[in-house]
């Protein structure tokens, strides 16, 4: 199947990325403005980090008001932030947040690209992050972003001067860009690009702010003669909207993030500080620069087309441009500049299409399909204008279904038709391209060369519709989709997914075993194709057991699914192992599950890996049974808490009573529930006067930015930025003798032993003397930080505040972190048992 999508590669790149979403139908203002970008030669990049550094203001200013080609190069997908709207961290909520992207591009008019760099968590400093990430091969798929899309001009997010005085991601994002912006014209540096024609950027910019300088003041007094000053306040008067409106809307499709924007109106400047290449005297980034047609060679008779199909450009009959728009797209054929050809044609086509209100589309009769099935492609043509159009043939490739029919489509007439087609066995299934292997903690890898860079995985099941206006075939290629009815929503479009046949799924991502009785782990298995009959089993180590050996099961319809329950036994002395399902049907194995992510602002995903689920053996004791738990941001500690045997009850706003509290061993809030909960600041009395009658609050992290509450505490504390990023950094015990490091489970430095990603964040700075600090730790050439987890009496009660990532190391199984917590949860039950309510 590598093969397939190689071969359509340079097809499907053309399709624009609007999986699972209706098909653009633009307005006769929009289609105009397509007229005046498609009259424009120009291309800016700009590169950052993660998806939400971009500046969006800018993106849209460029795309918008200038008219040039924009693109953003992320470096990362943002797999290492925090996600504000479900559960899914890693890797999945990398998928997220590159979906949130592309919705972001879809808003400002700009493209996206990545690089195979993972996002590994927050980095203090550029050469742990390069070191991490692999620098020769992140350098390599900058530059080969740029030879690729041949920027005129580069800008760069973040200053590649100022080292450790930000996230270590951002400084390397700038680092890279400077030394890709020479590289890209070398000739003795190579990339994998198939076609690694070379290219050089005309300058490089930093968009600098009154914020890199420290204060408005500094900034209003620095010397500026090296700057651009852009005006980006624009009004669009056909979009009824303002450059900053737009640039808002877009910053909000980052809501993984919870960076819901506001728009502005009025003037606003952006600066950019000249780095690199020649410097623009006139003050115009693209000074210099031929940004007509004439910059092509054989482009001087398709400008003076264009420049009179936009100024002839007639709004209530778009349809009137479809003759000039034809002779053009003829020329644009006959360019021997491959880059500008492939660019122009893919653009003119959608102008065209759009301009004769042509509507076409590929509807399957099932969301997903399987290798060897059979499915059911509805085609719908219909040309809503009185242009002279045929339709040629459909063919929907790699599948060889085709209608040769000629079709003549009159004015606002509905042809429909279906075509049967078969999977072929060697189909790639659907998932995201950079998770199909295993990489690395700090990169992703891809042997498919050709996808690299790439924001998300191209369809391979499209149809080409081969449209003939008035003599000139145009081959135009849709997406096939799945689209249904809701009864809320109406119209929804699904993509249409390639899957597995089977999906195998635990219940949980750890099981602990506290002690040596056996536990139940659950196995779903999903049919993802009608008639499955098969059995499934578990791959499991020596020294744990498990019963029965397997189990058959039969599954009639597509949908259905089976629950198994396996008992597990551990081993009597602490370990650890990974386990995984292996579902046998005939002669095939799997061991995959199939992750469904499913939000209103971005389109369905399926993500396709590995099943597996993490047994963890310790010697663990807890004292106290029921727990309330107030959820934050969002984290998957509750359920860690249930694996250590504790009953769990969520709790909303209404519950935070004093009576209810009255039957909870201990209260938990989650990471920054007070930046997110807008209540926190009413009912945060009554948590502490749970406190102070004898109960325990653990507060996890919060940040002091956007604060709900005046104090996080009961007592005078301090919110930092502090954090301790290096997950095997030293961890020093302040006070071995303390109750929260001996019962009832004795805590030792072998326990911070495995930690993932980082050991905390947000650490308070300063505390009132009533709290002491537990332990003390720091990254390589810092200062010691005893912040990560304070401890104080209140009344009768205990009151601890935690910035140590619990939120990460449960759900990864990490042991030492379970039997802190369970520490923590059983503070001030030594000696005895807190009696519950009824």
């Amino acid at each position: 199947m590598k093969k397939i999508v190689s071969v359509l590669f340079l097809t499907l790149v053309c399709i624009a990325v609007t999986f699972a979403q209706a098909p653009k139908k633009p307005t006769s203002g929009e289609i105009y403005e397509s007229i005046q970008k498609l009259n424009f030669l120009g291309t800016v990049l700009y590169i950052a980090a993660h998806p939400d550094d971009e500046n969006t203001r800018l993106i849209s200013y460029f795309a918008n008001d200038v008219k040039a080609r924009t693109a953003y190069l992320s470096i990362t997908r943002g797999d290492g932030g925090q996600n504000l709207i479900g559960p899914e961290l890693g890797e999945l909520l990398g998928v997220i947040r590159t979906q949130e992207l592309l919705a972001a591009r879809r808003i400002d008019g700009g493209e996206q690209f990545f690089t195979r760099a993972n996002d590994f968590g927050y980095s203090k400093n550029p050469d742990e992050t390069l070191n991490m990430w692999n620098k020769e091969a992140v350098l390599n798929d900058v530059v080969s972003v740029i030879r690729k899309l041949k920027p005129d001009v580069i800008i760069n997010r973040f200053d590649y001067r100022t080292p450790g005085t930000t996230h270590g991601h951002h400084t390397s994002s700038a680092i890279l860009s400077v030394e890709a912006f020479d590289l890209a014209s070398e000739k003795t540096y190579k990339t994998y690009l198939q076609n690694d024609a070379l290219w050089q950027p005309k300058r490089l910019f930093f968009n600098t702010s009154w914020w890199f300088y420290g204060s408005e003041e500094n900034f209003n007094k620095a010397d500026k003669t090296n700057l651009l000053s852009l005006e980006i306040g624009k009004y669009y008067v056909g979009k009824g909207l303002s450059n900053s409106e737009i640039a808002s809307l877009s910053r909000s499709s980052h809501k993984s993030q919870g960076f819901g924007s506001t728009g502005s109106r009025g003037t606003e400047t952006e600066y950019l500080e000249f780095l690199k290449g020649d410097f623009p005297k006139n003050k115009n980034i693209f000074d210099g620069i031929d940004t007509s047609w004439n910059r092509v060679e054989g482009g001087k008779e398709i400008g003076e087309i264009l420049q009179k199909t936009e100024a002839d450009y007639n709004f209530k009959n778009p349809a009137a441009s479809i003759p000039s728009l034809i002779e053009a797209y003829k020329l644009i054929q006959q360019l021997k500049d491959d880059h500008w050809k492939q660019l122009k044609s893919d653009e003119i086509k959608e102008i065209i299409a759009a301009c004769a209100g042509l509507y076409l589309e590929a509807v399957a009769n099932n969301a997903s399909t399987t290798a060897n099935s059979k499915n059911t492609i509805k085609i719908e043509a219909v040309n809503r204008s009185n242009a002279n159009i045929t339709l040629e043939s459909v063919e929907v490739l790699p599948l060889k279904a085709r209608i040769d029919s000629l079709i003549s489509l009159k004015q606002n007439t509905v042809n429909s038709f279906s075509l049967s087609v078969e999977i072929p066995s060697e189909i790639k299934q659907t998932t995201p391209y950079w998770l199909w292997e295993k990489g690395s903690t700090g990169m992703y890898q891809v042997s498919d060369k050709i996808l690299i860079g790439l924001p998300e995985t191209p369809r391979v099941i499209v149809a080409n519709f081969k449209v003939n206006f008035n003599g000139v075939i145009i081959p135009l290629l849709k997406n096939v989709v799945y689209k249904y009815n809701d009864p809320v929503k109406g119209e929804v479009y699904k993509p249409f997914e390639t899957l597995p046949e089977v999906s195998a799924t635990f219940g949980e991502n750890v099981y602990i075993f506290a002690h040596e009785a056996a536990q139940k782990i659950n196995v779903k298995i999903k049919a993802i194709k009608d008639n499955l009959s098969g059995n499934v089993a578990l791959d499991i180590p020596e020294l744990w057991t498990v019963s029965p050996k397997r189990f058959s099961f039969t599954l009639k319809e597509k949908g259905e699914e089976q629950n198994f329950e396996f008992q597990v036994k551990p081993p009597s002395k602490a370990t650890e192992a990974f386990i995984n399902p292996i579902v046998q049907i005939g002669d095939k194995q799997y061991t995959n599950e199939l992750v469904e992510i499913n939000y209103d602002h971005i389109p369905f995903q399926s993500v396709i890996r590995s099943s597996e689920t993490k047994l963890v053996r310790i010697t663990m004791e807890k004292k106290g049974q029921v727990i309330g738990y107030i959820q934050g941001a969002g984290d998957a500690v509750p359920t860690s808490l249930r694996q250590m045997g504790y009953t769990v009850v969520e709790l909303n706003d209404e519950d935070i009573t004093s009576k209810k509290l009255e039957n909870f061993d201990a209260v938990i809030l989650g990471i920054r529930a007070y930046n997110t909960n807008e209540r926190a600041k009413f009912y945060q009395k009554i948590l502490h006067s749970y406190v102070e009658k004898g109960g325990t609050l653990i507060v996890q992290y919060n940040t002091s930015r956007g604060l709900k509450v005046d104090e996080v505490a009961p007592f005078p504390l301090k919110l930092s930025n502090d954090r301790v990023t290096e997950e095997d950094a030293e961890v020093r015990i302040i006070n071995p003798a303390h109750e929260l490091l001996n019962y009832p489970n004795k805590i030792t430095q072998k326990d911070f032993e495995g930690w993932v990603q980082e050991r905390g964040l947000y650490f308070p700075s300063e505390w009132d003397p009533k709290f002491e600090p537990i332990l003390s730790m720091n990254d390589k050439d810092e200062a010691e930080s005893k912040g990560s987890l304070l401890v104080a009496k209140y009344g009768k009660g205990n009151f601890i505040y935690t910035g140590l990532s619990f939120f990460r190391e449960l759900p990864a199984g990490v042991s030492g972190a379970y039997k802190l917590f369970a520490n923590m949860v059983s503070i001030g039950k030594n000696k005895t048992e807190k009696p519950l309510k009824n």
